[in-house]
């Protein structure tokens, strides 16, 4: 019994970490990065401010990179996103820019 516990919970840790944002809404994660990211990237990196994303030495190489980078982010600005509107963020910005699978 212990084994099929053990298992399944596997499984579900796997799952879980292959698809962190699975659930997460990108539309909503896009109205965030809207209004709160865009223009300071913008000032940084010039344009849009989506060259942030593409630089060739960029910072975030996994989902787990962008999760963490989001979250710094809204740490380090103030703007007490709950860990849902992360996640809506980091959805949005993987389907935007990084297609990263796990």
């Amino acid at each position: 019994m212990k084994s099929f516990l053990m298992i399944g919970l596997l499984l579900l840790t796997s799952y879980a970490l292959a698809e962190p944002f699975k659930s997460a809404d990108a539309q909503s994660g896009k109205a965030l990065v809207d209004k709160h990211c865009i223009n300071c990237h913008a000032s940084s990196y010039g344009g849009d401010g989506s060259e942030i994303y593409k630089r060739e030495f960029r910072k975030v190489k996994t989902s787990k990179d962008l999760i963490a980078q989001v979250r710094n982010c809204n740490t380090m600005l103030g703007l007490k996103w709950f860990e849902d509107e992360e996640l809506n963020v980091a959805k949005y910005l993987n389907l935007t820019y990084y297609q990263f699978t796990e």
